[in-house]
């Protein structure tokens, strides 16, 4: 079993009890880390507060890469069927972005990430295949 460290808070100084609220991590070494924080404890308000507006701010994101991702990924569609010379550019770079991205996380590309990097190399403004021939 894993040692637990306990890490004073430096505002409270609350020590485990029935009424105090723990915060533990585990550390990249796979060890544990623990904090005590009594109710009224102002570091822990402000991590609360924190990690509400952190996730408020995921959710924002992810609405909208809901909203982007299809329309980026469309334009991706048709940019696939454009002549080799005029869509060749933007996969590459693309690609080469979304590789990278890929390479610098721990899991996966996130779908906001993914939409970024669509909308940012298939803007909407590209030109549509299927006016180009008329």
């Amino acid at each position: 079993m894993t040692e637990t460290e306990r890490v004073d808070c430096t505002d409270c100084f609350a020590l485990p009890g029935p009424d105090n609220t723990r915060i533990a991590h585990v550390k990249t070494s796979g060890e544990i880390s623990e904090t005590w924080h009594t109710p009224d404890c102002p570091a822990l308000a402000i991590m609360q507060i924190n990690m509400g507006e952190g996730s408020k701010r995921v959710r924002e994101q992810d609405e909208w890469a809901q909203g982007v991702f299809p329309a980026a990924h469309e334009r991706l569609r048709k940019a696939a069927a454009m002549p080799v010379s005029t869509a060749a550019q933007p996969f590459v770079d693309a690609l080469s972005e979304l590789v990278q991205a890929q390479a610098d996380t721990t899991g996966f590309v996130v779908l906001r990430r993914w939409a970024e990097i669509l909308e940012r190399h298939f803007p909407s403004e590209l030109p549509d295949p299927d006016r180009t021939n008329e």
